[in-house]
Order: structure tokens, then sequence, then C-alpha cells
């Protein structure tokens, strides 16, 4: 890249890093204590708090999966950044009602509506990627994803913080604002400078740009990673308070400890993540994704047996080392392997592959929950990743992924 045009891109980067950063902690300062929230709002019976909390996970990504390609042909078409606007925005104002409500379903529907305008991190990520020479890839997208798990890291223990002292709206009310400010810094600081716009009636339908691709099979089959990993996480993030509750006997500060917990693996792929970005630049996303898979397999084994939240918080801080290997690996491939000018649509696609993951996992890991147990949820998922992996065998190419393409 031209080192004239550094600075430029610098500051887009560390602004939209910053935003995933906000939008990653909005989203789990809020949402590992829904369940909590949702029970002082009713007299639920264990069955019905679960199914409950799963709808609420549910929601967004129901809504998400199903407009996702939509945007993201606008996003081909207008640009990534009106895009992260677009998220933004929305998010602030849904966020902070989400917190005014009444009842159960009042926050179901907020985060349905959240869902049809949220897609801050993955047009980040897809704004990024065409920024970013093809060398930097592997670093850019562990980068970006490293906002959002950082994020991830820091907002369970500030909710579980201001969840304890001021109850648990307060978080949204907090959220809703950070993204407001999301907003103004995006519109501001941000800048496309490689974007190509693309009439709609120029734009080459997604199945030829698809047919163009040597190995599709392995574009597939990165969809399919993107929703079996999603499903992974959020089959835990719904029940995970309700879990701890039952581990520590429903005594003490729950929504602290479960907060810990919570944050535990954000903790470990932060550790390992620009690390495990700059691996992948070296040997190729396809290997370090197969590492992933199989050592985050092998983790959901003690995590299913554990009858401590403490032993469970050391087990998911080690799954979070295994897990800055996932999804910003797969997202590397798709860099690697995709053009240009499809990156709004593919990202997009991914996007509602990873909100159908999102979906299933929650509902799976709510309804398992209730009718078997909470150790069952970690079981079925550590199985869902040993079947990913070797799916990712079966198709690995011959060589890794290469892209001539450069600024």
């Amino acid at each position: 890249m031209d080192s004239e045009l550094s600075p430029l891109w610098r500051k887009t980067f560390y602004s939209l890093w910053i935003g995933c950063f906000i939008t990653g902690m909005g989203f789990s300062m809020t949402m590992p204590f829904v369940s909590l929230f949702i029970n002082e709002l009713g007299n639920f019976s264990k069955f019905q708090l679960n199914f409950y909390s799963g709808l609420a996970f549910g929601a967004t990504f129901v809504s998400q999966a199903i407009v996702s390609p939509l945007w993201g042909s606008l996003a081909d078409q207008k640009g990534r950044k009106l895009m992260c606007m677009r998220a933004s925005g929305v998010m602030a104002c849904t966020i902070f009602v989400t917190g005014l409500s009444q009842s159960a379903w009042m926050i179901i529907g907020m985060r349905f509506l959240q869902g049809a305008f949220s897609g801050y991190i993955n047009n980040a990520a897809a704004l990024i990627a065409g920024e970013t020479p093809h060398s930097k890839s592997g670093w850019a997208m562990s980068a970006i994803s490293t906002a959002g798990i950082a994020g991830n890291l820091v907002g369970p223990l500030l909710g579980g913080v201001l969840s304890g002292a001021f109850g648990y709206r307060v978080p949204f009310f907090i959220t809703g604002f950070l993204m407001f400010c999301v907003f103004l810094s995006t519109t501001f600081l941000v800048k496309e400078r490689h974007f190509k716009p693309i009439k709609k009636e120029k734009m080459r339908p997604i199945r030829e740009v698809m047919a163009e691709i040597p190995n599709r099979k392995l574009i597939f089959v990165t969809f399919l990673t993107t929703l079996i990993v999603m499903a992974s996480s959020m089959s835990i993030s719904p029940i995970i308070s309700l879990y701890v509750r039952q581990l520590m006997h429903n005594h003490g500060n729950i929504a602290f400890v479960a907060g810990i917990v919570a944050a535990t693996p954000g903790l470990g792929t932060l550790i390992a993540a620009s690390k495990v970005g700059h691996t992948m630049d070296e040997i190729g996303p396809e290997k370090v994704l197969r590492i992933g898979l199989i050592t985050a397999f092998i983790l959901f084994i003690p995590m299913t047996f554990t009858h401590s939240p403490w032993s469970l918080a050391f087990w998911r801080f080690l799954l979070g080392l295994a897990n800055a290997a996932l999804m910003p690996a797969a997202q590397t491939v798709l860099t690697l392997n995709v053009p240009t000018e499809a990156f709004g649509r593919v990202f997009s696609i991914n996007q509602s592959f990873q909100a159908g993951g999102a979906v299933f996992g929650s509902l799976l890991g709510s309804i398992i929950s209730g009718l078997s147990s909470y150790p069952m949820v970690f079981a079925i998922t550590g199985l869902t990743l040993l079947i990913n992996f070797i799916l990712i065998v079966l198709v690995q190419p011959k060589k890794p992924a290469t892209n001539k393409k450069g600024y």
C-alpha cells in the first residue's frame, strides 16, 4: 500500500476497531443477563425461562439471516461505510428501548427489530478486507475480530457490576448511548477509499461470481463453518448465567460470577488473536482453522463434566485460545478466495449463516437444557465442532489459498 496513504488507512482501521469493540462490549454487557432480566418480568417455569431466553437471543439473528443478503447487495452498490452507519444508528435506538421493556415479548420484539438492521462488525470486516493489502489480510481480519472479542471480554464484567449495582436495565441504556457514539465516529472518521460503486444493472449475479471460484466447496464449507462456530458459542450463551446459578446453588453474587464465566473465552481469544493472525499469513487460514476446531472439540469434553463455576471459567478460557483460530480464519478464507467486487454480498451471505448459527445454537441450547441438563448442551456442542472439522478436512485444497490481487 502506498505509504502516503497509510495514515488515512490507519485512522479508518482504528475507528472501525473501536466501533467493533463497543459493539462487542454492548452485546456482551447486556445479553448474558437477559435471562435474569426476563426472570424479573414474570413468573416462569424453568422450561419457559429457558425458552424465552433462547427466543430473546435468537430473535435478532432470525431477522438478520433474512435481511443480510439484501443489505449485502446494497453494500456492493453504495459502500460498506453506509452499512456500518445504518447498523450502529439503529442499534443505538433498539438497545436503549430494550432497557424500557415491561415483558419478555417486548424484549424479543426489540431484539428482532435490532437484527433487521444490524451487522456493524461484518460490514467493518468487509470494508477492511477491501482496504487492506492481501499480504496483511490475516492480521487485519484477526485484529478486527479481536476488537469484538475484546469488547466481549470487558462487557460481561462491566455488565455484571452494573446489573448487580443498578439492575438489569441500566446496561441497555449505557450501550444505546455508546452505539450512538459509534455512529458519529463512523460517519466522520471512516474513509472507504478503494470501494468502487457497482450500479445495480451492472452487478453480476452472485451465482456467476461464485462459479468462477476454483474451490467452491471450500467456500460453502466455510459458510457452514461460520454457522457451526456461531452455534457452538450461542448454544451456551443463553443458559450460562442460569447454569452458573445452578452451580452456585443460588447463593452469592451470581451476576458477577456469571459475568466472569462469560468473559473468560474473550480473554483467551484476545491473548491468542495476534499470534494466530500472523500464523495465518504464514501457513494459511485453512490449517489454522482445522487446528482450532479439533482443539475446541477436545476442550468441550471437560466442560461437560465440571461441577464448579471457576472450573468452567478455566476451561472456557482455554476454549477462547482455540476460538482465536475459528471465525477470523473463516473470514480470511473468504477474503483470499472471493473477488473484491462481491465482498459485500459474500460477507453478508456469511453473516446470514452466522445469524442462522446463532438462532440454531441459542434455541438448541435452551431446548436441550430445558428437557435434559446444562452439561448435555456442552456435549452436543462439542460433537458439532468435530463434525465441522471432518468437513473441513474433506474439502481441504491441495495448496493454501492465495490471492494475487493487491494495491
